[in-house]
């Protein structure tokens, strides 16, 4: 029996119970044995549901640089231990190992994002201390070098970062071709759009837009730049066909 996510103590987040049209949707691109990547897992909603269809025999590895949430994703990663394999890691992933500003629109800092600089669009609110930022295809060379062939899907979602990301990995999805999910920011500009587009159709991915990460989600092709207009805030699969 799968068990929902333990109360949570902050006042900000809400307990959320794990469905099984969303286990069912990331059966779409997994299987038992995989390798799944959860970038920007928060409290762990998605990795749960990711570690239960990668498994015990297979891995799913999530990352938070928020300290506060990641407090959470710690102990709902644990849950299901019988049934999962899932590691989690305070830090973001970034182009090259540095540290980061972490910037929140909400003092509870239930979401946020990263910045170089002491400024952010993400809003007012900051740490005290910096983010540790690494390199994702070295980090996995180094401690997971018999798991990374397997890597089938990378779920990104980091407050308007993402395409930052999918730059940092590029090399990882020439040689894997993981199914990518990704996240188009309210806040990005059309040519943060069409940028994110050719990022991941450049490489031969076809995109998908998604109404919910459901069994049953509504999916619509996104064929060309100016597509991704057509909502204002969005997630998005990519997959090799």
């Amino acid at each position: 029996m799968i068990r929902s996510p333990k109360a949570i103590s902050y006042q900000f987040f809400l307990n959320r119970k794990i469905e099984s049209a969303g286990v069912k949707f990331f059966s779409r691109f997994l299987k038992e044995g995989d390798t799944a990547i959860d970038i920007g897992a928060n409290i762990g909603h998605e990795s749960l549901q990711l570690g239960l269809v990668t498994g015990k025999t297979g891995i799913t590895l999530s990352f938070d640089p928020n300290p506060y949430v990641y407090e959470i994703l710690v102990k709902n990663s644990q849950l299901n231990a019988d049934k999962t394999n899932i590691n989690t890691f305070n830090c973001a992933i970034t182009d090259k190992e540095e540290e980061f500003y972490y910037y929140s629109s909400e003092a509870s800092f239930s979401n946020g994002g990263i910045s170089r600089d002491k400024s952010s669009k993400h809003g007012k609110y900051t740490f005290k201390d910096k983010i540790k930022g690494i390199v994702l295809e070295s980090f996995l060379e180094k401690n997971f070098p018999d798991r990374i062939d397997k890597l089938k899907l990378i779920k990104i979602d980091t407050e308007g970062y993402d395409k930052e990301i999918i730059k940092s990995i590029s090399s990882l999805l020439d040689k894997y071709k993981p199914v990518v999910i990704t996240e188009c920011f309210f806040r990005n500009t059309n040519e943060e759009r069409f940028e994110h587009f050719h990022l991941l159709k450049d490489k031969g991915y076809s995109l998908y837009y998604f109404s919910d990460f459901e069994a049953n989600a509504e999916i619509i092709p996104i064929l060309n730049e100016t597509d991704m207009l057509k909502w204002k805030h969005f997630d998005l699969y990519a997959i090799m066909e």
